[in-house]
């Protein structure tokens, strides 16, 4: 029969304590864990804005199944704002109307964006002037919106001390803004237009089209023939009939 000696005795005591201590660790960690991810959905559901949550009756319409996650990203001019139904508007979103929190907008809707839309994570739609998005317009994260430039006329004054511009932009229904999308003031974007990801847009863009690059510019159109390229991006192609 094998005897341990003191020295043996005292190693597997260590052993089993550092053991025990461990999963005492590992089992703490493990509860803290569970604890913060329940806690953390618990506020992301308590925080939604819904047509019924104080938040939601601060906006001059929020629609019958709409819901702005949480957490947001900075919302103010809600007055100046108005959303339709069934519209998801993702974490970390900014959309704003006015120039300052508190701004007196005298019943004027600045903002207004359609039903059953999807405004991506980490977007920014910001309006000064008019900003209009159509119904089932679907955007990527982190897209941008605005009506309003800095002013760069005089070039002896810092552009930030010059007057803005504002420029109404509308983005007509059933359109998919790509992942980083930057909208120009100014900018008027058709039905069923696809703004590749990463584009910059500015001016008139025609219904059912593509369109890519900076600025961005028409590389697909819809025709009787179905979606072709565009002649302008291919000169080999004929006169585009459009369907």
């Amino acid at each position: 029969m094998l005897v341990l000696g003191p020295a043996a005795r005292d190693n597997d005591l260590v052993t089993w304590w550092m053991r025990l201590k461990w999963r005492a660790n590992v089992a703490r960690r493990d509860a803290l864990w569970r604890a913060v991810h329940w806690g953390w959905r618990e506020f992301q559901q308590a925080g939604l804005v819904t047509a019924d949550t104080p938040a939601g009756r601060a906006f001059a319409r929020f629609g019958r199944g709409s819901i702005m996650a949480f957490p947001p990203g900075s919302v103010f001019g809600e007055n100046g704002i108005a959303v339709g139904e069934d519209t998801l508007i993702g974490q970390l979103v900014t959309v704003s109307a006015g120039t300052v929190p508190g701004q007196d907008l005298c019943g004027m809707t600045l903002l207004a964006i359609g039903d059953r839309c999807v405004i991506g994570r980490g977007s920014h739609i910001v309006a000064h002037q008019s900003v209009t998005i159509g119904d089932d317009v679907w955007t990527g994260p982190y897209v941008y919106i605005t009506d309003q430039n800095h002013g760069y006329e005089d070039p002896d004054v810092p552009i930030g001390s010059q007057f803005p511009v504002n420029r109404p932009v509308s983005i007509g229904a059933g359109s998919w803004l790509g992942a980083g999308a930057i909208i120009l003031p100014g900018a008027r974007i058709g039905r069923n237009v696809v703004v590749a990801a990463g584009s910059v847009v500015r001016g008139d863009v025609q219904d059912q089209c593509v369109v890519a690059g900076v600025p961005a510019k028409v590389v697909r159109e819809h025709t009787q023939a179905g979606w072709l390229p565009a002649r302008a991006a291919d000169p080999r192609l004929g006169p585009v009939t459009r369907s």
